[in-house]
This record gives structure tokens, C-alpha cells and sequence, in this order.
């Protein structure tokens, strides 16, 4: 299949490195702002084609799905105006900048029949069901809590600071754990409880999150900008509990379980090799494309609009109003 990449930064790099050593997908065109860095792109990663505007991408009969890596607050637009053009669609997470542009952006897909996914890569990776069969065998009990975290000492990068990117650890870092608790919880929830660390630019720097469910079960979530943390997810049950080395892409997986001396380490999981994690997604959107299907189902569209709903809840109380959403007369949304 052949893919165009809107955006020519770090993460669309991943990508086409990525995609460059898989056999059922093929760079063929990449767009940026200008010729000159769509080209380097290009000669880099081996596109066919490179073009110095994302409208000529779109033109392109020849790009078949469209990979976009670009500011969240660039997602809404440009994944409209891809799905318009006849282009299957991987956006980037997060997926938009609120639950307003999640939904017009997935009736654009329902509009057109065309495959729209939401690049949360550690939804399609093999750790994600390795976890979920260890719980569902009951090897750590009955589950009642989740713990999560993930920091980079990312503060200096200009799109993590600015209000009109949709910058903040929100976006960028908290949807990895707030993912994280869904995929063992689901999203049955009583009540979010958040709070932030603003930076001096006004947006979130450090992010807590407390989420209680129906069931009286709890999720603590911590994210950063300013510091590696050991980004390391817990499960805990009434017999054990399981250890995620690295939410962000899963390395390794513990198993704990209690005994006459405590809890002791029952085994270790190494999870497959890999050639960076993003092949995954890529090839969970083919085969879906081929099925003639419009959503993935390790990420549907109703679970994307789910951790939305959940991060305008947390941004509400964070009391984090994006520019994009003040109106003209000044109105902030409810």
C-alpha cells in the first residue's frame, strides 16, 4: 500500500523508518511546509515523491492512506480534507484537541467509507493482549487498582509549551496512561478528580490523575514534561499484580504473586522484537482497509471519542481553555 506522510518531523521519521523495512506498506510521498524539507525527507527515508504543500499530497492519485504527523492542533483539519480527497487515514495521537473535532472528524470518515484510525500505538501491539490474557486466566485476582505513569524531560520543545499547538503534557504524555487504565478497566467511570503543574505558558507541564470507576475500583495516573519517570504501569489484584516495564511501548512484563513469604516474581515476559512499535498500527489499518472496514478494532472510533471525553473532563478542571476554541466574541466553551 502506498503511503503519504503529512509532516516531516521526528515522529513522521519513526515512521517512515518504520515502514522502509516492512513489506506490505511503501513510502511513496511525504508533504511539509516547504520543498526544500519535504525533499531532504525524501531523500532520507526514500520517497518516490515529495511536495512542498499538503494540498498537492492529497492531489496525488497515487497515495492510497495518509499518515499524519502534525501538531494536534493541525489533526482535525487535515484529516478532513485527507478523508475528502479519497485518503484512508492514521492520525496521530492524540487524536484531535477536544471531543467537538473528534466526532466531525469520524463522521467525515462514516461520510466517505474511508478507514479512519487513531495512532495510540500501544493499543495494537502483541504486550497489550499478553496483559490481557495473564488477567483474564485470573492469575493475579480480582483486580483493583492500576497505576501508571510516563515523563520526558521534553519541556524545551517549542510544540510542548505553545497554547495554539494544543501543547501540555495532556496530549503528548497523559492519553499513554489514561489508555493504559482503559485497556485493563474500560471506561465505566464514577468520577475523574485531576490537577496540574501549569507551565509559564499556561499550559499543563505535570499532569495527576485520579479516576474512580462504578465498580469501586481506582486508576493514579502521573505524567511529566520536565523529567524521565520509569514509566512503569502496575495491575494489582487480590493475588498478585502485574509490572509493565515502559507503558510507552511495553519492554518487558512481570508477574508478581503473593505467597507464604510475600509477593515474589513468578516470571518474566519479554514481548516480540519489533522494528520500532509503529509497524503495528500500520498493518492493523491495511488489514482493515482490505476488509473494508473504516475503524480499527483495537482502537474504534467510540473508544477514541471516549479518552477524548475524558481529557476535556481532565483539561475542564485543569481549567485549560486551547485558542482554537474561544470563539470570535470571546466565549469560552462550557
Amino acid at each position: 500500500m502506498k503511503i503519504g506522510i503529512i509532516g516531516a518531523g521526528g515522529i513522521a521519521g519513526v515512521m517512515a523508518g518504520t515502514i522502509a523495512k516492512m513489506d506490505d506498506a511503501v513510502n511513496y510521498a511525504v508533504a511539509s511546509r516547504t520543498a526544500e524539507k519535504a525533499k531532504a525527507f525524501a531523500d532520507k527515508y526514500g520517497f518516490e515523491k515529495a511536495y512542498g504543500s499538503y494540498e498537492d499530497l492529497l492531489a496525488d492519485p497515487e497515495v492510497q492512506f495518509v499518515y499524519i504527523a502534525l501538531p494536534h492542533s493541525h489533526h482535525h483539519k487535515w484529516t478532513i480534507e485527507s478523508l475528502k480527497a479519497g485518503k484512508h487515514v492514521l492520525c496521530e495521537k492524540a487524536f484531535a484537541i477536544n471531543e467537538k473535532q473528534t466526532r466531525e472528524m469520524i463522521e467525515m470518515s462514516e461520510k466517505t467509507g474511508l478507514l479512519l484510525a487513531e495512532a495510540i500505538w500501544t493499543r495494537y501491539m502483541p504486550s497489550r493482549f499478553m496483559i490481557q490474557e495473564i488477567i483474564e486466566r485470573g492469575e493475579i485476582g480480582r483486580l483493583q487498582t492500576v497505576s501508571a505513569n510516563l515523563g520526558y524531560k521534553i519541556d524545551h520543545n517549542e510544540r510542548l509549551v505553545k497554547p495554539e499547538l494544543a501543547g501540555g503534557a495532556l496530549l503528548d504524555l497523559t492519553v499513554y496512561p489514561l489508555n493504559f487504565a482503559s485497556m485493563v478497566w474500560g471506561d465505566d467511570i464514577r468520577r475523574i478528580s485531576a490537577s496540574c503543574v501549569k507551565t509559564s505558558t499556561g499550559v499543563d507541564g505535570q499532569d495527576n490523575v485520579m479516576i474512580e470507576y462504578q465498580d469501586d475500583r481506582m486508576a493514579s495516573l502521573f505524567s511529566t514534561i520536565y523529567t524521565r519517570t520509569n514509566r512503569t504501569g502496575l495491575i494489582c489484584g487480590t493475588e498478585g499484580y502485574i509490572e509493565v516495564q515502559n507503558i510507552n511501548n511495553p519492554e518487558q512484563i512481570r508477574v508478581y504473586k503473593s505467597s507464604e513469604k510475600g509477593m515474589v516474581l513468578d516470571r518474566c515476559i519479554d514481548v516480540p522484537e519489533q522494528i520500532t512499535g509503529y509497524e503495528y498500527e500500520v498493518r492493523a489499518c491495511i488489514k482493515a482497509i482490505n476488509e473494508g472496514k473504516i475503524e480499527c478494532p483495537e482502537m474504534p472510533h467510540s473508544e477514541t471519542i471516549q479518552i477524548m471525553c475524558q481529557m476535556d473532563e481532565i483539561r475542564r478542571q485543569f481549567g485549560i481553555v486551547y485558542p482554537q476554541e474561544i470563539s470570535p466574541d470571546g466565549k469560552i466553551p462550557d
